[in-house]
């Protein structure tokens, strides 16, 4: 895939997961949220050719980034965003915890784009 499918993947999976959490539905609401995170660190990686395949290559290019920039609100935003990936195995938080989650995948999202 290209950069530009991975962004438009990001933003299309977060509009997915404001719907799911206004359904009430806050269990897919988090992975949608999760998703959206994890196709916008791909869109930084596929334009910089890093490797993309697994959760390890999508953390070690968040350091990565986070190291060159200096910016150590990308790391704690992407946190949040595997959080949201964990609270669809567990369902145990509630729908202001995931509303929270996913204006810091917003952040995340938008911060990535502008590198």
């Amino acid at each position: 895939m290209t950069t530009q499918t991975y962004q438009d993947a990001a933003y299309h999976l977060l509009a997915q997961a404001e719907s799911e959490l206004a359904a009430g539905d806050t269990r897919q609401a988090s992975e949608k949220a999760w998703g959206a995170a994890a196709q916008a660190v791909k869109a930084v990686c596929e334009s910089r050719g890093l490797r993309h395949r697994n959760y390890n290559a999508l953390r070690r290019a968040v350091t990565r980034v986070h190291e060159e920039t200096g910016d150590s609100q990308i790391d704690l935003l992407y946190r949040s965003a595997y959080l949201m990936h964990v609270n669809f195995y567990e369902d145990t938080e509630d729908a202001q915890w995931v509303r929270n989650g996913l204006d810091h995948v917003r952040q995340l999202i938008t911060k990535l784009e502008a590198l």
